[in-house]
């Protein structure tokens, strides 16, 4: 099942992000199997300021664990985390569902 991951970072955290950033790169590789998109939110100067991801779980406990286990997220980047079941209806410009 999908499940979109929306994160807000807490404000001024961008050193906090960047210097998580590696640890959550490497996360996300060992990951790469419940990854369906992912990638920072910017903000109007084009700097990130939260994340998205959207992933592929067996149910909401194990979409909530994976958000948990994320360095980001262990660090305590975020101010607001939002995880929610999500179904894709277009994927690579073609629709799916």
């Amino acid at each position: 099942m999908l499940f979109a991951i929306v994160c807000e970072d807490k404000p001024a955290a961008l050193e906090l992000r960047l210097a998580t950033r590696p640890t959550h790169l490497e996360y996300l590789d060992s990951q790469v199997e419940m990854l369906v998109q992912a990638g920072p939110v910017l903000d109007a100067e084009g700097k990130p300021c939260g994340s998205v991801l959207i992933v592929d779980a067996a149910d909401q406990a194990a979409a909530e664990a994976f958000a948990a286990a994320d360095p980001y997220a262990k660090a305590g980047l975020f101010a607001k985390v939002s995880i929610r079941p999500f179904r894709q209806v277009y994927a690579g410009g073609q629709r799916v569902g």
